[in-house]
């Protein structure tokens, strides 16, 4: 199968440079809309998403698209006007000369007529069908289905990325796309580096679900702009902005078991060009439950504070400037409940205690500039800088980790002489700081990685879209790491779709912090050899069909991935029972993604998503080739949401059917010491239900909702768990939800812009 990668890319890499349809010779005139926003002294322009742009006295026109932009053809005699109109805004004309010219039109709103009011609901999740990546968009709306209370809650209305736990003490979750670990999938924050490294165990959970704008999820080969770590994809997080309609957010959750979180965002204006944006939100968990009676508490005890403070300094046509700071601090507590009826100590051997304290702070820095003389230049640079430190126990293991992590990124985008030819390209700089200790063993080094890049797109006209990149990088401990990457993005018309994309990836992989579980158990972590970069392939495409279904709008996309490893790190936890081995791959790896969603409003006001994913992850344990551990075989969902017409009620309910996975073998001497554990080499399959019922009145809404309804949890996640600090203790083998069925009531509170 690897034979056919390199052919693969080839044959896109030329397609890119050959593809020539006769429709390119067609002129046609390229421009962008603005809107119009007053606010107090001072206005805002901004890209204006939907606007109609007609040649008058004709019916040849199009909407601009995502970004404002517009390509309309030339189908009038120039030269001749254009008319550019909005709803709920005063229309412009303009007269266009020639094709060769940029348009742009600025539309104001128009007076308003009192007791008028038109309402709408925007859609909560949509795949983009400008952008060359199959990219899925979760709304902020989206994430209010649920009780989204941070990212990991964040995919419960999404089938493409699975979220479990990594034990059953410490409260970690991870996810999975493509059938694959989280970390394979580059997760950014606003187009820069987020979680990742030490952080990546609870990071999660760092991120608030109310400070979220929305969430793209793009699958396969990334953009190397973001760098070469992207193997599976790309999920990237924006954040609320200073400059939103938003200009204070309450949002107060409580659950029957006690939880309770709290946000609270601010935004003003500090004068016509800067604003600014306050961020605060809390979250506080002290109840010690056990359902299952097996001593260990079900939920890790939890206090986190964080604040995030961001800035934007905005001239318009000249640059646009945001930075700012994020601080975190979280501390979580779990294990046996005699751990804390009787005051021990972490690292006592009297009863098992697991203890977290995490404190993270970021400062980010992002700024564009543009030129009057180059409209379609701009030159752009990122800053990020991270340290992260934590000290925890596991028991009697000690773990305890710092990083410092500094991120640089310039890039200069424009035009070859013509619209239809882009490019971007810039330069890169990575410095990786980790001191890491697991009890004696140390894991201390030191990553410097500079890099460039260059990605080429050819479009024409909304059409057909080709991409081609490449960048090169020179990591200090790895050598040159060569990253090729294309997409293509062909509109067969204005129903059909079609992606396709070829990639390559690389990782360095970060034993202790991305297999944490394995702490809570009494394996005997062995690293059999020097761990070596991990590389990987990626490729596949996807079909997108629009139509009409009960006279609604609908959408079919069907897709398949593959990922084949060069090199992996392999965590063989089968070979031997009481023992966790990291080695090299040697042999085959990979994983084969095929899903089907349909999206559909069968009457009106009541959307539904049906989505089916098939999932086939094999790599090489040992001399066999083997089913990856804890990844489903299947995922189904059903997700249908209902407001009524003035848009006061909202009832959302989803149900997620999980498929079986394998257990690693577990021998008999072990499962006699539990008596109730009754082993089997594969899950079972079950069902999770979640619903959720929304009232709103003005600026006030009031929620309520059960999650895992049918109450179905993991009966025995532990192990031998009477007797934590002997052979046969695991808590680390974990295939399904860990808590059962929660009720929980919230209120949001909203003021917007006048």
């Amino acid at each position: 199968m690897k034979s056919i990668i390199k052919p693969v890319m080839l044959t896109m890499l030329l397609l890119l440079t050959f593809f020539n349809p006769t429709f390119a010779d067609q002129q046609y005139v390229q421009g962008k809309v603005y809107e119009l926003e007053e606010h107090h002294d001072h206005h805002h322009m901004y890209p204006l998403v939907g606007a109609h742009v007609v040649w008058l006295g004709t019916s040849s026109g199009v909407a601009t698209d995502e970004e404002g932009n517009f390509d309309i053809p030339v189908t009038v005699e120039l030269p001749h006007k254009l008319v550019f109109s909005y709803i709920g805004y005063q229309s412009d004309t303009l007269l266009v000369e020639n094709a060769e010219e940029t348009v742009s039109a600025v539309l104001e709103a128009s007076a308003e007529l009192e007791e008028v009011e038109v309402t709408g609901r925007r859609p909560g999740a949509h795949v983009s069908s400008l952008d060359p990546v199959l990219t899925n968009v979760i709304t902020d709306s989206e994430m209010q289905r649920a009780a989204c209370c941070n990212l990991a809650e964040a995919f419960e209305t999404n089938v493409s990325v699975d979220v479990s736990y990594s034990d059953a003490v410490s409260g970690a979750q991870q996810i999975q796309m493509l059938g694959l670990a989280g970390t394979y999938s580059q997760l950014m924050l606003e187009n820069m580096p987020g979680i990742r490294g030490l952080g990546e165990p609870f990071g999660l959970t760092y991120i608030p679900g109310p400070w979220m704008e929305s969430i793209s999820v793009s699958k396969g080969a990334a953009s190397v702009v973001n760098g070469y770590e992207s193997v599976t994809g790309q999920i990237n997080v924006d954040l609320k902005k200073p400059e939103a309609d938003e200009r204070f957010y309450f949002n107060a959750f409580a659950s029957n078991d006690r939880q309770f979180e709290s946000s609270v965002n601010a935004s003003f204006d500090l004068n016509p060009n800067w604003s600014a944006m306050v961020m605060a939100h809390g979250e506080y968990f002290d109840n010690h439950i056990d359902h299952n009676h097996n001593s260990f508490l079900d939920h890790p005890l939890i206090k986190k504070y964080n604040v995030l403070n961001r800035y934007r300094y905005d001239r318009p046509g000249v640059m646009d400037s945001q930075f700012g700071f994020n601080l975190m601090q979280e501390e979580r507590q779990g294990g046996q409940k005699d751990f804390f009826t009787n005051g021990a100590r972490f690292g006592s051997s009297d009863y098992y205690g697991y203890g977290t304290n995490t404190s993270r702070f970021q400062a980010f820095a992002r700024t564009g500039f543009y030129f009057d003389d180059m409209p379609d230049a701009s030159l752009g640079t990122q800053l990020n800088f991270t340290h992260h430190s934590h000290d925890a126990h596991y028991g009697t293991n000690t773990y305890d980790g710092e990083q410092n992590t500094f991120y640089a990124n310039i890039l200069f985008g424009n035009t070859f002489n013509h619209p239809d030819h882009e490019f971007v390209t810039g330069v890169s700089f990575l410095f990786d700081d980790y001191e890491e200790s697991l009890n004696d063993s140390i894991f201390d080094r030191q990553e410097i990685v500079p890099g460039a890049f260059f990605e080429y797109t050819y479009h024409t006209h909304e059409r057909f879209t080709a991409v081609a990149a490449f960048r090169a990088d020179y990591h200090n401990l790895y050598g040159t790491i060569f990253t090729p990457r294309a997409h293509l993005h062909f509109n067969v018309h204005e129903n059909t779709t079609i992606r396709a994309s070829a990639g390559k990836g690389y990782r360095v992989p970060n034993l202790i912090a991305e297999n944490t579980g394995l702490l809570v158990s009494n394996r005997q972590i062995i690293v059999a050899e020097e761990v070596e970069l991990e590389e990987a392939w990626n490729y596949g495409g996807s079909i997108t069909q629009r139509f009409r279904l009960f006279g609604n709008e609908a959408s079919l996309v069907g897709e398949f991935y593959r990922t084949d490893f060069i090199n992996q790190l392999v965590v063989d936890v089968d070979t031997e029972y009481q023992s966790a081995i990291f080695y090299n791959l040697d042999g085959d790896s990979y994983a084969n993604n095929f899903q089907l969603e349909l999206n559909a409003e069968p009457i009106r006001f009541l959307e539904i998503t049906a989505a089916y994913r098939h999932t086939d992850v094999k790599m090489t344990i040992g001399d066999e080739l083997r089913r990856k551990p804890f990844t489903n075989r299947y995922r189904g969902m059903i997700s249908a949401s209902y407001a009524t017409r003035s848009n006061d009620w909202q009832f959302d309910l989803t149900a997620q059917f999980n498929g079986p996975s394998r257990i690693p073998e577990v021998p008999g001497s072990a499962i006699d010491m539990h008596h109730d554990f009754e082993w089997r080499s594969e899950s079972p399959s079950y069902t999770i239900l979640n619903a959720q019922v929304t009232y709103r009145w003005q600026n006030l809404d009031i929620y309520v909702g059960g999650e895992n309804l049918t109450d179905f949890y993991q009966k025995d996640p532990i192990l031998n768990p009477h007797s934590p600090f002997d052979d046969g203790f695991d808590g680390s083998l974990i295939w399904g939800p860990l808590m059962g069925r929660k009720f929980y009531m919230g209120v949001r509170f909203s003021i917007d812009r006048m």
